[in-house]
């Protein structure tokens, strides 16, 4: 079958290990079952995957990809779950110390078929597109979760999300407008933060800006370029839920004091379960809320794809098609 994977690491030119070719066709176990890709969505853990990243080498050759969109082997649209957790695991599959995500211990999407548990799939209402559907299991489930289960975020609260453009934080800012909340957004660029107002930001700020209000919880996805902004702009009690970091994860400066004299918290957040995704589907179902769409490419030219999440020439998501 058609595959994109991975065939070797680099970490100065990863793209070198990215192969555009064929692998064969994948076997279901018992429990698991085969969706037929449509549509799948590239994830900056595709391009760390090339640079051998939360990937071995012996599992090489891997098929990359995460997210994907597609129909199951009864001719049902579905949504893939990318969190595969121990068989023996019961409860918050994100919590699971054996879980893996696909493209990592299993072949992932971006192939003709794909093989997951049969628990992993998710139904695809008509009103989503299978590109739209595609940009869901990694980043805006990852937006979901950060919003309204770990911040425990609801409608009145106000939100900062730090670095408006990348795929999560775009989700951040349509889902937290969508979900009733007041919505500030930094970036260093002009153009994303016209963008993000677009998307539903109440106000947008340049980075490092000092805001009118404090806020009650900042998503944070940066890291080290912004932590210390993010902790300055939370009121007494806020929280910061953190589920990445772009700019490197060294802080200089934690702002401890201010952590514990104003009881802040810092929450950590990884993706998301089976039923989470399957209550963002119905989310964006209910409220027409859509996914950033940055590009949509065939398969083929995942190559071109690759290269311009590598150079960081995006607003929103690149998704590829079958």
């Amino acid at each position: 079958m058609f595959a994109v994977y991975a065939e070797s690491f680099s970490t100065d030119d990863p793209l070198s290990g990215l192969v555009v070719g064929e692998r064969p066709d994948p076997e279901a176990p018992d429990g698991w079952t085969t969706v037929t890709v449509k549509a799948a969505s590239l994830n900056h853990h595709d391009v760390w995957s090339l640079r051998g990243v939360g990937l071995k080498e012996d599992a090489l050759p891997m098929i990359l990809g995460c997210d994907a969109a597609g129909y199951d082997e009864d001719g049902n649209e579905v949504v893939v779950h990318a969190v595969v957790s121990d068989p023996s695991w019961t409860g918050d599959e994100t919590l699971d110390p054996r879980r893996s995500l696909l493209s990592e211990r299993y072949q992932g999407t971006f192939a003709d078929k794909v093989v997951v548990p049969k628990g992993n799939v998710v139904p695809k209402p008509p009103s989503l597109s299978f590109e739209e559907a595609a940009c869901l299991p990694t980043a805006w489930l990852t937006a979901y979760r950060m919003l309204f289960v770990q911040g425990r975020l609801k409608p009145g609260d106000t939100v900062l999300v730090q670095g408006a453009g990348g795929g999560v934080a775009t989700a951040l800012i349509a889902l937290a407008h969508a979900g009733g909340l007041k919505v500030f957004a930094t970036s260093r660029d002009e153009t994303k933060r016209k963008r993000a107002l677009e998307l539903g930001a109440d106000e947008v700020f340049e980075s490092g800006a000092r805001l009118p209000v404090r806020v009650d919880a900042v998503m944070e996805t940066v890291g080290k370029a912004t932590w210390s902004h993010s902790v300055k702009s939370l009121r007494p009690g806020g929280r910061i839920v953190i589920s990445g970091t772009t700019s490197g994860p060294d802080v200089s400066n934690a702002e401890l004091t201010r952590v514990f004299f104003l009881q802040l918290e810092v929450i950590g957040s990884t993706m998301g379960t089976r039923q989470e995704l399957a209550s963002l589907v119905n989310m964006l179902d209910a409220t027409g809320v859509r996914p950033v769409i940055d590009r949509v490419l065939p398969m083929e030219q995942a190559r071109d794809g690759f290269a311009a999440m590598a150079d960081g020439d995006l607003f929103g998501k690149v998704v590829f098609t079958r």
